[in-house]
């Protein structure tokens, strides 16, 4: 194959087929944001709980983690390894478990994500427990443009 013939393959639409179809590279871009998503949601999971259980009694440990979870420790242990290599927790000997400055913005920054998607849903009138179940989920894949609107919509209708 040509390099031109490469790149008009790339995008443009498939000759068969369902004709509303994105783009060849739109289509891939969505499909590459979803796995994105997908492989923070635990990580964003951990660091929001250990956040949450040190501002409940200023420690995190394993074992309380994986009770939250409803995951054995030895999962735990190595979720929490990753997390050490990424520079977002610090596990203290005989302690538990403590965010770094990142690991804080990361907590920050994905329980304001499901504060925002939470009080949308509530705006629409999802029940509470629902909108509280969803927006576990739909926190992690929201865009900043998807965000941004359910957080102007949620305030116009709480004013």
């Amino acid at each position: 194959m040509t390099q031109g013939h490469k790149s008009r393959a790339r995008s443009r639409r498939p000759a068969h087929g369902d004709p509303s179809l994105p783009e060849i590279e739109a289509h891939a871009e969505s499909f590459r944001h979803a796995r994105k998503a997908r492989s923070n949601i635990l990580i964003e999971d951990y660091i929001e709980l250990i956040a949450d259980l040190i501002e409940d009694g200023n420690e995190a440990r394993q074992i309380d983690i994986a009770a939250r979870l409803g995951v054995a420790q030895p999962t735990v242990a190595r979720m929490l390894g990753r997390l050490a290599d990424e520079g977002l927790i610090v596990r203290r000997p005989y302690r538990g478990v403590f965010l770094t400055d990142e690991g804080k913005r990361v907590a920050r920054a994905s329980r304001e994500r499901h504060r925002i998607v939470e009080a949308f849903l509530l705006s629409i009138g999802v029940s509470a427990e629902t909108a509280r179940i969803d927006a576990e989920g739909i926190e992690h894949h929201v865009s900043a443009e998807t965000l941004d609107i359910f957080r102007r919509l949620a305030e116009r209708a709480s004013a």
